[in-house]
């Protein structure tokens, strides 16, 4: 596995479309993203303020909790924000849940990145390369992804 330059974070006409889902959920149309997407409530960790990001599910849970993988690594706000603040809630469809965050260590993330990659090839191979990383579509390969990414379990809290 080779790291090769990520491209900048999107500007623009390109920063608006990846915000649109955000809008969507806004409008009450998250159902159209069909559990794939979660609308992710978090608070800034020096603002304070009420923030969103929209963010793929990489695995749903039988016990309703949801892994998420900050695919820009460590330095996206979001995952810092949880980091910060670990209690919060989510979006999936129709439904809000108050989750708690909880970091993965790397080799757990390494396992949930080969598994998404078998179930959604196309997805990962467009998400490394999007990424930043240079890879063979092995499982090995994206086990090796996996590990240098930052993987989080959002956990439904009562």
């Amino acid at each position: 596995m080779e790291r090769v330059d990520r491209p900048p974070p999107p500007t623009g006409v390109r920063r608006l479309m990846f915000r649109a889902p955000i809008y969507l959920y806004r409008l009450r149309l998250g159902w159209l993203f069909g559990g794939r997407l979660l609308l992710l409530d978090h608070k800034g960790r020096t603002s304070g303020r009420a923030r969103q990001a929209v963010i793929e599910v990489v695995e749903h849970d039988s016990d309703g909790s949801y892994v998420v993988c900050s695919g820009f690594g460590t330095e996206a706000a979001w995952y810092q924000n949880l980091l910060a603040s670990p209690d919060t809630t989510v979006q999936v469809g129709l439904r809000t849940i108050r989750v708690t965050a909880k970091p993965l260590d790397v080799n757990e993330g390494g396992e949930f990145m080969a598994r998404y990659a078998r179930q959604h090839p196309r997805a990962a191979r467009k998400l490394v390369r999007l990424m930043g990383f240079a890879v063979d579509s092995t499982p090995e390969d994206y086990r090796e992804v996996g590990r240098h990414l930052p993987f989080v379990r959002l956990c439904p809290r009562t």
